[in-house]
């Protein structure tokens, strides 16, 4: 299998000198992916694709299911499925920010991609439903912490100011709703100061110009070990699964729908791998947290073994998987019609197998 990795010309932000800093110069660029694929979507889909796609292998034949995957999370549970040296038929291509992949995906120049879910559904709005969603990868890594002891459930949160990042994007959204359906009005019993990335909402607990943050993960394990008495005070996952009835989802795999058609047997072949990846990736931390590192989804090792657990990786299909984007989405447009692509997706979104 011929792995071939292209990053971002530009990082989210520079490296901190710890390892936890360097942790969080992947995990926040993971972060900001999101943010950016989520709230400029409908834009990048529109756009004139500026990406760069990877030289092409000379060993990679029309038969081969070409997938992109990003920095963080979203592609963690991939990692044992790349390494698989028995594999021939994958042609995998690391990207540092979703908007590179779109509109490669959009050309039919990649067939899969790991990407925030959201953006799946914007992708098969523009483009008519010619991709569909193949499983949940990644339930929510989004959670809130404190330096200090006060919050201990959402309504603590009340009369606090929460620093985070994503306005107009999925965090926005989820915290919005996550507040008022425990009955604290986001606009006014809360202060939320949002910043352009992790660090800088970071940087101010690290001042003292706040004491409760939002943070995605793998960042989050990087931030606890930076800040002396920061702790995680609450899950958002949990917290959006009590109100919502669902899981928080955050990233999924999207694909063409032609790819599959083509033929369907070696995609379900690699949904087959692909869960076995993302058993691994939950029993073996040790071995994915090492590929993690190999091929550039997080940049330490060290930080990914502490981080996976937290990550909440799994390999969702079918019925389940419908019922809990389908929530997700809904919330969604509900704030904005925009964050889906303008409508929310019909069941031939689902792959069905």
């Amino acid at each position: 299998m011929k792995l071939k990795r292209v990053f971002a010309a530009v990082t989210a932000f520079a490296l901190c000198a710890s390892l936890a800093g360097c942790g969080a110069a992947a995990s926040v660029s993971e972060s900001a992916a999101e943010s950016a694929a989520e709230s400029t979507a409908e834009s990048a889909v529109e756009a004139e694709p500026a990406a760069t796609e990877a030289p092409a292998e000379s060993e990679a034949t029309e038969t081969t299911l070409r997938i992109a995957g990003l920095k963080g999370p979203t592609t963690m549970g991939l990692v044992n499925l790349m390494a698989d040296e028995v594999v021939s038929s994958y042609d995998f291509t690391m990207y540092g920010a979703a908007d590179e992949i779109v509109p490669l995906l959009v050309k039919g120049d990649l067939d899969a991609a790991a990407v925030p879910a959201n953006l799946a559904a914007t992708l098969y709005n523009k483009t008519n439903g010619a991709v569909e969603v193949a499983c949940i990868n990644t339930l929510g890594v989004l959670y809130i912490v404190e330096n200090g002891e006060t919050v201990n459930s959402v309504a603590d949160l009340k009369g606090q100011t929460i620093v985070t990042t994503g306005k107009g994007a999925t965090p926005e959204y989820v915290l919005r709703y996550v507040l008022s359906e425990n009955g604290v009005d986001p606009d006014s019993d809360v202060t939320i100061e949002y910043c352009s990335e992790a660090t800088e909402a970071l940087s101010k607990v690290q001042a003292g110009e706040a004491t409760i943050a939002m943070l995605p993960q793998p960042f989050v394990t990087s931030a606890l070990s930076q800040v002396e008495g920061l702790r995680v005070a609450l899950d958002m996952n949990e917290e959006w699964q009590k109100v919502a009835g669902s899981k928080l989802v955050t990233g999924v795999l999207v694909v063409r729908k032609d790819a599959v058609e083509n033929d369907p047997e070696a995609f379900a072949s690699f949904m087959e791998g692909y869960a076995a990846s993302v058993e691994a990736a939950n029993s073996d931390l040790e071995g994915t947290a090492a590929l993690c590192e190999q091929y550039g989804v997080v940049a330490k090792a060290a930080l990914a073994q502490k981080a996976l657990p937290q990550c909440n990786i799994v390999f969702e299909t079918g019925d389940e998987m419908k019922a809990d984007l389908e929530t997700y989405f809904n919330v969604l447009y509900a704030a904005d019609p925009t964050s889906v692509g303008g409508t929310l997706p019909a069941d031939d979104f689902y792959y069905a197998g």
